[in-house]
């Protein structure tokens, strides 16, 4: 009888709240798991996610992301060739069995990190970007504070914990610098090759990423893999709009890491649906400056982000919320308001409103240069 109450207390709770999800705990496999929104980081399901653990190769996201700005910013080319050191070749695990002065494009050592995560091939690239391994790894951790990391340490490029003590992240800042790396649309090139080559076709590559091959939407990422760490992976999708990212850390077997996986991104497409906030540009109205040397000043818009919503909420509302006067000097990104994101009657999201520029304090010796220019 309890069971029959119970079954129908859910059927009349999904009913009248179609919002109203879970996801079931019996399906997350693993100890540390996160799912976000790579559009606004928005976490919609989480576990022990900020616990420091092993990410094995799922640090190599990180490592990829450096070697991808870097080619945005044009320190190096994918055609740049790049010798192997003994360094790079003496990694174990994974690896594309590089031969000491042997050289490779950094495009195939790319390909081989993201596909088939290749050892050799990443602290290869890791040198040849930071000048030596260790420089690479300080960059590695001055680019995770940037990014707003407070969980993570890395002491290699590659993730190998068998000679390191103090390598660690956690499955929330993964979930950050996974949703960094996926803004950068070279990384699909690779990240969703199922089967590929290198040498003319004698070095076969096979993901690592089974979900490359059966998940509708899969766009990435990552997976890991070590004794201590046991089964990692960053797994990155879209449908519909939605940018979705699920760590898995710590799974026990290679199943449970992608079903844990394939379970949140599931879960997530099911329930939440991402929109882009419809801005009113006639109800930013002018401030007015006072003791400037302009008399008023139009408020913009400074990050209009995604808006992630639970399937089955109500419209969304927007209230303008903009100052009515401001003192000058006002610098260019100063906070001249935000307008608030409303659903269900409850605050889901705010857009600041800035200052598209600066606006100086008058002086008299601004007066004295606005008269003559007017003779």
């Amino acid at each position: 009888m309890r069971k029959i109450l119970t079954i129908i207390i859910c059927m009349a709770i999904a009913f009248c709240f179609p919002h109203y999800a879970f996801a079931k705990e019996e399906k997350i496999q693993a100890q540390a798991v996160v799912l976000m929104c790579m559009d606004n980081n928005e976490v919609l399901y989480k576990k022990n996610e900020l616990e420091h653990l092993s990410p094995a190769s799922v640090t190599k996201i990180m490592t990829i992301l450096l070697v991808l700005e870097a080619i945005d910013r044009e320190d190096i080319k994918l055609d740049d060739k790049v010798k192997a050191s003994q360094n790079a070749v003496s990694m174990g695990g994974s690896q594309i069995w590089l031969e000491v002065g042997e050289t490779m494009s950094v495009e195939e050592l790319l390909k081989a990190v993201v596909v088939a995560s290749a050892n050799d091939a990443c602290t290869a690239l890791a040198e040849y970007v930071g000048g030596s391994s260790e420089g690479f790894v300080k960059l590695m951790n001055e680019r995770a504070k940037e990014l707003g990391c407070e969980n993570t340490n890395f002491e290699n490029s590659n993730g190998l914990d068998d000679t390191v003590s103090n390598h660690y992240s956690c499955a929330y800042d993964l979930a950050l610098i996974s949703g960094e790396v996926m803004k950068h649309e070279l990384i699909k090139k690779y990240s969703t090759i199922w089967l590929d080559s290198l040498r003319n076709g004698e070095t076969e590559l096979n993901n690592t990423n089974k979900l490359v091959n059966t998940y509708e939407g899969i766009t990435g990422l990552k997976t890991g893999t070590t004794s201590n760490a046991g089964f990692c992976i960053a797994a990155t999708a879209t449908r519909e709009d939605l940018n979705l990212v699920a760590v898995v850390l710590k799974s026990d077997t290679s199943d449970n890491r992608f079903n844990t996986a394939r379970y949140l991104l599931d879960w997530g497409f099911a329930n939440y649906e991402a929109i882009t906030p419809l801005i009113d540009s006639d109800r930013l109205t002018p401030i007015m400056v006072n003791g400037g040397v302009f008399k008023e000043i139009k408020p913009v818009v400074s990050d209009n982000k995604k808006i992630v919503l639970k399937k089955g909420s109500k419209k969304v509302e927007y209230k303008y919320n903009i100052k009515k006067s401001i003192s000058a000097p006002i610098e260019k990104d100063d906070e001249l308001g935000n307008i608030d994101i409303i659903s269900d009657g409850k605050k889901i999201g705010s857009i600041p409103l800035v200052s598209p520029n600066s606006i100086s304090k008058i002086t008299l010796k601004s007066i004295f240069f606005d008269l003559i220019g007017k003779i």
